[in-house]
């Protein structure tokens, strides 16, 4: 059976505390696993999650800030020290070539692992492959960043009642999904007359940034979305001034987009009440709110 979820490593900004770790998160999609931003000590987090090394298809930057790339160098340093059989596929800012290249190369190790960089240059699809399609929009942030966005493409759900009904069945299911025709007692039948539309399911990243046509080009219908919110409505303007959301920001923009589970992280270390942050969300979102906390595991929801 497949599995998709979210598993929180790490939801501190810049400075870890005793009760989060740097920013991490790894998105169990079906066979992928794509790992976003992962800051000092995610190698340890990984192990606490029982995940491996072995897990990770893709490794997604968002920029080269400390808190969302010093874990880097472990993560890369194991693939090789398990020997990884698989391609991983390293998505950033281009602009960070050097910084990247310091981070896969800080100490001395045997590279054995096939890690293939593929820097973002600009907008658009960066990785397409069973999950779908990967995508970056640029953010607003000090330095350039992007946010990444998967979406699985659109399908057709079989309706048993209409199968019957149609006296379509066994292979020929497999038939009318793959030619969208076939003849059955004499009459033809179509895939639209036993199937509905089934929206395929998207998921959304976005980390530091102010608010700007990124955010919404991100989170546009997802299904999951993790969304900074370092700061609360009261720091609004610290919130402009260092290139961040608050929590308030991130919920209209959610609620905005037609987002279904928001999942609220990157806190500073200046606030200890996470559930000031899901009632600020609340306020403006009327989905789903999680303030995500090391360790946790959050299903992508079911389908629409």
């Amino acid at each position: 059976m497949s599995t998709r979820e979210l598993v929180v490593l790490g939801t501190a900004s810049q400075v870890p505390t005793r009760a989060r770790n740097h920013n991490g998160y790894l998105l169990r999609w079906d066979g992928e696993g794509f790992l976003f931003d992962p800051g000092d000590g995610t190698q340890r987090q990984l192990a606490h999650a029982g995940l491996a090394a072995s897990d990770l298809t893709r490794l997604c930057l968002t920029h080269f800030h400390g808190d969302h790339c010093l874990g880097v160098p472990g993560v890369v340093q194991r693939m090789s020290l398990d020997r990884v059989r698989h391609p991983v596929y390293a998505h950033y800012p281009a602009s960070g070539r050097e910084f990247f290249a310091r981070l896969r190369y800080a100490s001395v190790y045997h590279e054995a692992a096939d890690l293939r960089e593929e820097p973002v240059e600009a907008d658009g699809v960066i990785g397409t492959g069973a999950f779908g399609t990967l995508s970056a929009r640029r953010l607003d942030h000090g330095v350039e960043s992007f946010g990444y966005r998967i979406e699985e493409p659109d399908g057709r759900r079989m309706l048993p009642d209409r199968l019957a009904a149609a006296g379509v069945h066994g292979p020929q299911v497999g038939r009318l999904q793959a030619d969208g025709r076939i003849e059955v007692g004499g009459r033809a039948v179509t895939l639209d007359e036993v199937s509905e539309h089934r929206p395929g399911q998207r998921f959304a990243f976005v980390m530091d940034t102010r608010l700007c046509e990124g955010v919404g080009a991100l989170l546009d219908g997802a299904d999951l979305a993790v969304v900074e919110s370092t700061f609360l409505d009261a720091d609004a303007d610290l919130a402009a001034a260092y290139g961040h959301l608050t929590a308030g920001q991130a919920a209209r923009a959610a609620a905005e987009c037609g987002v279904r589970t928001l999942v609220l992280t990157h806190f500073s270390q200046r606030y200890d009440d996470p559930a000031a942050f899901r009632a600020e969300a609340a306020r403006h979102f009327g989905g789903t709110v999680v303030v995500a906390a090391d360790l946790d595991r959050i299903p992508v929801p079911g389908r629409r």
